[in-house]
């Protein structure tokens, strides 16, 4: 049996990082030292879009691209800017901060309530492009 339930790992995380409302995070959109990072799967974005500007990461290789020992890395988590991680619902994103957060990764925050209510907000979206790989 689990001691730990997903409500209970997410609540945790929220108390030791940031979290952000959508108005909050709407507010620094533009700021050119700020990186929205949508860690929902691929085909959530082809089906429900995304913000403009904001970068992919997919919540399995998160880890591996933060490390700089990682074969993996991008280098876009060596530039010091604040990240604010994002998933559907804002469940994904706070563990998601939560776990680059532990690995020294700062300044990293999450959008409560993630894509959904950035839509509900009517903040901007634009249609993530489906590419069919070449023959």
């Amino acid at each position: 049996m689990i001691t730990k339930g997903i409500k209970q790992l997410c609540a945790e995380a929220e108390e030791e990082i940031e979290t952000m409302t959508v108005e909050e995070v709407m507010a620094v959109h533009a700021d050119e030292d700020v990186v929205l990072v949508d860690i929902r799967d691929i085909r959530e974005l082809w089906r429900d879009g995304t913000i403009p500007g904001a970068q992919h990461m997919p919540r399995g290789m998160l880890e591996f691209w933060v490390d700089p020992e990682s074969p993996y890395h991008r280098e876009l988590f060596t530039t010091g800017k604040k990240f604010i991680f994002y998933c559907a619902g804002g469940l994904r994103s706070a563990l998601a901060a939560k776990a680059v957060h532990d690995m020294g990764l700062t300044p990293v925050a999450h959008m409560r309530g993630g894509y959904g209510a950035w839509s509900m907000a009517n903040g901007p979206t634009k249609e993530k492009e489906i590419k069919v790989p070449k023959k």
